[in-house]
């Protein structure tokens, strides 16, 4: 009786965020660590068709990098990256196409097992995100002295429309980190900004990044300096003091970029945490960190 009593409790606690999300847009970005292990992959799968169960509208963003470095080093191609970013030859980009697009089918298909109806963003091999040729350079990203990292795409614009029309036969849409230019060229793409971008152009009600720490810390791997909620100010003060740096902050970028377009809230999870997704978005405490304006 006391364990029905207490899962009662749950379902009262939630009760108010399953009402107020219900109908909502929520895209998640899914990778990096995340993604090596089935049994988080299937955790998460089960959290997304949970929220699609009760009426809110996932909107998942995968990457895929480990499996697209293994499958380079077994073609005989040494990964190389330029801030952060791959850099992708003719043949790299092959690779990369066929590793999301597998990805992507097996996510499609792992949310069908539970009973969740998904559709891939990748359908007939037309992308909704829209890209031109990304540049890398000594004084930044776009600095002075640029250079060609091959087929590596900045995003431009999103397709609402396209992803609207996917997703009306559906209830979950599985996105992989492809982009196109204006002549239909493919391009491999970032897959936070690719998220940030998604949810920014859907007006998404949250945008939550699964990462592999808490969120944000002050003093990045002590647990007891985590910040369950920070604001823009005391972001970009972290930033500027090298606090949040390395696989974290664009991450972070992404939750700013998403908030400053109109998105609500922006999460960071634990993504190998059991149910982080359902306990960040139905219980009053949250596990992870949460960027508001």
């Amino acid at each position: 009786m006391k364990e029905a009593m207490q899962k009662a409790a749950v379902l009262i606690e939630a009760m108010p965020y399953l009402q107020r999300f219900a109908g909502m847009e929520v895209v998640i970005k899914f990778g990096g660590s995340t993604m090596e292990t089935p049994e988080i992959i299937d955790d998460i799968l089960e959290d997304v068709v949970f929220m699609a169960t009760v009426g809110i509208k996932p909107i998942l963003v995968h990457g895929g990098g480990k499996r697209i470095s293994e499958a380079m080093d077994r073609s005989g191609l040494e990964p190389e990256f330029s801030f952060g970013h791959r850099v992708t030859c003719k043949d790299s980009l092959k690779i990369v196409v066929d590793v999301l697009t597998e990805i992507n089918a097996e996510l499609v298909q792992g949310a069908g097992r539970h009973g969740g109806s998904a559709v891939s963003g990748f359908s007939g091999g037309e992308s909704a995100i829209k890209v031109k040729k990304k540049l890398t350079g000594v004084g930044g990203e776009n600095g002075p002295e640029g250079r060609d990292i091959g087929y590596v795409g900045e995003v431009v614009s999103v397709n609402k429309a396209r992803l609207r029309e996917l997703r009306e036969s559906e209830d979950i849409l599985i996105v992989p980190p492809l982009g196109q230019d204006p002549y239909g060229q493919l391009y491999n793409v970032n897959a936070d900004s690719a998220a940030a971008a998604i949810a920014a152009t859907l007006q998404a009600e949250k945008i939550v990044f699964l990462s592999d720490v808490h969120g944000i810390m002050t003093r990045p791997g002590d647990d007891s300096s985590f910040l369950s909620s920070i604001n823009r100010e005391e972001v970009d003060h972290l930033i500027s003091k090298g606090v949040i740096s390395g696989g974290m902050l664009p991450k972070v970028e992404g939750c700013l970029k998403s908030i400053e377009a109109g998105v609500r809230k922006a999460h960071i999870i634990d993504g190998s945490l059991e149910h982080s997704l359902l306990l960040e978005i139905f219980t009053d405490a949250g596990v992870g960190t949460q960027i508001v304006g």
